[in-house]
């Protein structure tokens, strides 16, 4: 029994890469981004930010 709660008890130390993080949760990022709308709203703001470097 002391092995078996030994063994419940430790916590996995791994942890993943940024970019496999990243990976994973992009497509559901976009698809929300989709079904909410906020497309329009970055290409606006971007189109704001460009016009302002622009000047």
């Amino acid at each position: 029994m002391a092995r078996t709660a030994a063994r419940t008890g430790t916590a996995r130390a791994e942890r993943r890469h940024p970019l496999v993080a990243t990976a994973m949760v992009l497509p559901l990022a976009l698809v929300l981004a989709v079904a909410i709308g906020g497309v329009e709203a970055v290409m606006t703001q971007a189109s704001s930010v460009a016009g302002t470097l622009g000047r």
